[in-house]
Formats: C-alpha cells, sequence, structure tokens
C-alpha cells in the first residue's frame, strides 16, 4: 500500500544515443550531472534503441562497459524503454516511432534482446521492467489484422522472460504502453485486448505466465489526454488482473476556453514542432471527445466550430512535470497527482519513472539548462510522492 522503495527514475530518451558511444556519453554527461544536482540517487531509465541493443548482444564487453558505467556514477538501472525502436531524435520522428509494430518479427526480436540485457543491469534482488508500444498507431484497415498477429508475439515472449528467469533469476516484466490514436489507446481498449491474450493464454496453458510478465505502462500523460477519470482508469486495470508494471510520471499541455483564450492560442503556436506527434483531444460542453492527429498552426488559427468552441483542449506534448501552468497555457499536473494517489493504493508498486522526452524541442529549448531542469523535475515528484504517502 505504498509506492515503491526504488530509487525514482527518469527515462533516457530525452538524449540522443544512436550508437553504444552516445548513450556512454548521455549517462557520463547528463544522467550523473543530474544524480549530483539533488544529491541523491536517481535510476537510469534507459533508452537503448535497436542499433544500441544490437552492439551489446553482439560484443558482451559493451555490456560490461556499460554496467561499470552506471555503477560508477551509482546509477541503479532496473527499467529499459523498448518504445522506440529507430532514432527518436532524427529531425522527423512523428509516426516513424510506432514502427516496427507488433505484428512484424523485429519488434519481438528486439524487445527479448532487450530483456537479455537488462537481466546483466538488473542490481541484486530487483525486478526489471520493459516498456513497449500499444501494438501499433492505428490504422484502420490494419487494426484488426495487427492486433491478431501480436498475441503470439506476446505469448512467446512472456515464455522467453519466464525461461530467462530460470536461467537468471531476474524478473523482468513487459509493460504496454496505451497512447493516443494508437490500437491501445484507451483503457476500455486495453482491457478488451488483455481478455483476449489472457483466453489465448489459457488455451496453451500460459496464463500465469502471461499474467506474471506481461502487463501495462501506465503513462499519466496520455490517458489525460483521452479525458479519461485516472482513478476508474487504474482500478479497472486492477479489476480485471492486469498487473501496471510501470507508470510514466507525465504532465500533457492543456488550453481551456479557446475561443475565448486568444494568448494562450497564441502561445500554444510556439509547440507546433517537426520531431514528434502531439496528437490533440478537445472536450465539449456536453462532453464530447474529439480528436486531431497532430497539433498544427491551421488547427490553432482556424479551427471548426467543434473545436474552437470545446471547454478544454489536451495536446500530447510532454511538458515539464513540476509546472502547473507554462504562461497562459495549463498543464494536467492536477490529474498527475490523482493518478499517484490511486496508484499508492495498490497492492503491489509499480516502477516510477518520469519522462519528459520533450525538452530539446520546448519553445524556449536553445535557452534551457535539460540537466537543471529535470532535477527540477526530480524534487518536484520527490515532494507529490512524500505528501501523497504521508496523508496515506
Amino acid at each position: 500500500m505504498t509506492f515503491s522503495k526504488l530509487p525514482l527514475g527518469y527515462c533516457t530518451n530525452v538524449h540522443a544515443g544512436q550508437t553504444f558511444e552516445e548513450v556512454l556519453f548521455g549517462i557520463e554527461n547528463y544522467t550523473s550531472q543530474v544524480c549530483d544536482r539533488i544529491g541523491e540517487t536517481v535510476a537510469a531509465g534507459l533508452w537503448l534503441g535497436a542499433l544500441v541493443i544490437e552492439e551489446l548482444t553482439s560484443e558482451p564487453q559493451k555490456i560490461v562497459r556499460l554496467s561499470e558505467t552506471l555503477q560508477k556514477h551509482n546509477l541503479p538501472c532496473y527499467s529499459l524503454n523498448a518504445f522506440p525502436f529507430g532514432d527518436f531524435h532524427s529531425e522527423r520522428v512523428k509516426k516513424n516511432v510506432y514502427f516496427p509494430n507488433w505484428a512484424e518479427p523485429a519488434r519481438l526480436e528486439y524487445t527479448k534482446k532487450c530483456a537479455q540485457v537488462l537481466a546483466q543491469l538488473l542490481p541484486t534482488e530487483t525486478e526489471g521492467s520493459i516498456s513497449t508500444l500499444p501494438l501499433g498507431f492505428k490504422n484502420t484497415a490494419e487494426d484488426s489484422t495487427v492486433t491478431q498477429n501480436s498475441f503470439n508475439p506476446f505469448l512467446d515472449l512472456a515464455e522467453s522472460l519466464r525461461q530467462l528467469f530460470e536461467k537468471t533469476g531476474k524478473t523482468i516484466r513487459i509493460a504496454i504502453e496505451p497512447e493516443p490514436l494508437c490500437i491501445l489507446e484507451t483503457t476500455e481498449e486495453t482491457i478488451a485486448f488483455f481478455r483476449q491474450l489472457y483466453a489465448k493464454a489459457e488455451e496453451q496453458g500460459l496464463l500465469e505466465t502471461v499474467k506474471t510478465y506481461i502487463g501495462v505502462n501506465y503513462d499519466v500523460c496520455h490517458q489525460a489526454v483521452e479525458f479519461e477519470d485516472v482513478t476508474e482508469s487504474i482500478r479497472s486495470l486492477e479489476a480485471n488482473g492486469i498487473r501496471i508494471n510501470k507508470v510514466h510520471i507525465t504532465c500533457a499541455l492543456q488550453l481551456d476556453r479557446p475561443a475565448e483564450n486568444g494568448s494562450a492560442c497564441e502561445e500554444l503556436l510556439h509547440y507546433v514542432e517537426p520531431r514528434y506527434l502531439h496528437q490533440t483531444f478537445a472536450k465539449t460542453q456536453d462532453s464530447k471527445i474529439l480528436h486531431r492527429i497532430d497539433l498544427n498552426k491551421e488547427l490553432i488559427r482556424n479551427p471548426d466550430e467543434e473545436f474552437l468552441h470545446a471547454e478544454t483542449w489536451r495536446i500530447h506534448f510532454h511538458v515539464p512535470v513540476n509546472a502547473e501552468r507554462i504562461g497562459a497555457l495549463k498543464t494536467t499536473r492536477p490529474v498527475l497527482r490523482e493518478a499517484l494517489q490511486t496508484v499508492a493504493a495498490l497492492v503491489y508498486a509499480p516502477h516510477l519513472e518520469v519522462e519528459t522526452y520533450t525538452w530539446n524541442v520546448l519553445p524556449n529549448a536553445a535557452s534551457l539548462d535539460v540537466v537543471e531542469g529535470i532535477a527540477q523535475e526530480l524534487r518536484a515528484t520527490k515532494a507529490m510522492l512524500s505528501e501523497i504517502a504521508s496523508a496515506d
């Protein structure tokens, strides 16, 4: 009935890392510096893309170097982000981050190798987690095919993780991360998928294995953008036997009453950028939920009548989690607090990780001290967690 006792982590996908040497550079020059700034142990939630994983698995001595570097800076690693497969810092990522999807063999093989690497990095008597994409991006005609072709890979993965435990004694759990406009975006869709997965697992005598090793990464920003009741969402996952293996501590941008809030709309224009996809949702006064695939200047300047007169817009743009407001815009930090209060009531303790990967594309990115910004996020998050735990 409390939070994880492991050090709070942050996801290193904020730093470029297309090669092993770039990953080491990020640890030395960013992650270790964050730890120094806050004066406490920080967990490195490593993003190791496919090229880096290939380097590590083909040259085992590099895993030793990586482990030694983490230990040198007192940076435990118990979680990996295996959602971005390729270059997460190219000029234009957008929908490319959703490939390969879970119907493609490359996704399964990459995730298995991530587990093998994490098993060698995990501190003694610590469980691991690996977050991954929610099957793929929604494409209507292909969605059902991708879904149906994703069940067997997850069954295969669960069995391989069981075998990895038998071989190494390390428990590593997969955390599927629902995201706006992906095949699994809402809690309802996620539960429906897991029900089918459990049914197929039971047919093959793998139900307990799947329940042990396959669960969810609850990214609070994502469900906030969907305008979900996060308390009900988390309780629904629990009621359906779906384990939350990891929580991404994240906040989205929020614009209230766009028709009356010209200054905030002007500020929102500065968040239109070419690298990442920023799914934009609106809630009308009669609680209808609208969406657009990406934030763009035309949407902000000339929205249709329903979008213009909506009560609230929420944008999938991860913003610093210590901010309740950024200029004239709000953030979903109150939703984050509500979600963490609900997580604290679970009978187990998911991994907790701050994931603000957008520091380099924020409107004032050129003038920001990223290390200090992340340190401030971690300080504020630790304070929030302490307040919630004390209230319990």
